[in-house]
């Protein structure tokens, strides 16, 4: 189901990965500029923040543009969890026949469509001929600016 501008790399998190780094005590504005407060560094690990469940998580790169309109993009990273459940709306990590999509999982009167955010895909309705599972659930996209 992905086309040849879709392609995923998968990588697992390593069971005993801790990298902090400085995170500062205040929050920035993204408004009009407050005053400044004391600068104050507090320890931070990125896998406490994205990570929920480390042997269920997965990190996965993304190719193609099919999704681009949900702040989707080629080359960023989706912090994929496969213990959590996903219901209408979440983005998953699909296979259909034995291929791996990334979309919108959309229920409508009992049917699964898994859609697209970008207006040149169409949406794929899953039907009951074809091999469906839903991998995992994405909870996080990281991407540089």
């Amino acid at each position: 189901m992905l086309n040849s501008r879709d392609k995923l790399q998968f990588f697992s998190v390593p069971a005993h990965s801790r990298g902090y780094s400085p995170l500062a005590g205040e929050r920035v504005q993204a408004g009009f500029p407050s005053p400044a407060e004391d600068y104050q560094e507090e320890p931070l690990d990125l896998n406490d923040y994205c990570v929920d469940n480390p042997p269920a998580t997965f990190f996965v790169r993304v190719e193609g543009d099919s999704m681009i309109e949900a702040g989707v993009c080629k080359g960023d990273l989706l912090v994929v969890d496969r213990s959590q459940e996903a219901r209408n709306n979440d983005i998953v990590i699909a296979v259909v026949d034995g291929e791996f999509t990334l979309k919108r999982m959309k229920l409508k009167q009992g049917r699964v469509y898994l859609c697209p955010e970008n207006r040149e895909y169409v949406p794929i309705e899953v039907t009951e001929d074809m091999e469906f599972e839903v991998w995992g659930k994405v909870t996080k996209v990281i991407h540089e600016l």
